[in-house]
């Protein structure tokens, strides 16, 4: 049982290690909160994404990702949900009056769970992101190596075990360059303004997306 070759391997690990590499929602988000709240929140953010990709491998491993694939309705749903959301959050930063890099007001900047859910709901609800999975993880399925399922779960837990390599180091190189800049509101609100600006963009960006 997943007794894969060493081609295999080769091959899924340089593709998890790219689609990882590649910029999105997801990244942008993690990144985003790290320069707004410092290394905590971009921890929490990440593990936030990390557990929302969990739940999309499992139903991919369960077939539930299947009736997104297949029903435009539920796609649109989901779709317009989750830039709606993406939206609302650009649209909090924007009113932001600059978050933890106001002195003396790092209360005032968002708690870590609260962080972290907003990093759940950001995967969960990027319908892309579903359909990635169910078209990606089976060209890795290997007939007699187990239960699909198994395989299907097991290379998407992978994928989220290569992000664990690559997402920490741009928390903590996120958070070097956010401590070196002077703690100002000025510099606090521009901050907000561009992470605003982001998510509003990727918002958009994921309402105007087709299937």
């Amino acid at each position: 049982m997943f007794d894969y070759s060493m081609l295999h391997w080769t091959t899924f690990f340089s593709a998890a290690v790219l689609l990882n590499l590649s910029p999105g929602p997801d990244i942008a988000f993690i990144l985003g909160q790290t320069v707004r709240g410092g290394r905590r929140a971009g921890f929490a953010a990440m593990a936030g994404i990390w557990t929302g990709a969990l739940v999309h491998v499992g139903f991919a491993a369960v077939g539930l990702t299947a009736i997104l694939a297949s029903s435009a309705a539920a796609f649109s749903i989901v779709k317009w949900v989750g830039a709606a959301y993406l939206i609302y959050l650009g649209l909090s930063a924007l009113r932001s009056k600059g978050g933890a890099f106001i002195n003396d007001k790092v209360e005032s900047s968002p708690s870590g769970l609260k962080v972290m859910r907003q990093g759940v709901l950001v995967s969960l609800l990027n319908p892309k992101v579903a359909i990635f999975f169910l078209a990606f993880l089976p060209q890795f399925v290997v007939p007699g190596m187990g239960p699909t399922w198994a395989q299907l779960a097991l290379h998407g837990s992978l994928i989220i075990g290569v992000a664990a390599l690559i997402e920490p180091p741009l928390v903590l190189l996120g958070a070097r360059l956010t401590d070196s800049l002077p703690s100002t509101p000025v510099v606090g609100k521009w901050l907000d303004r561009v992470l605003g600006t982001l998510l509003i963009s990727l918002g958009i960006k994921l309402a105007l997306q087709d299937r």
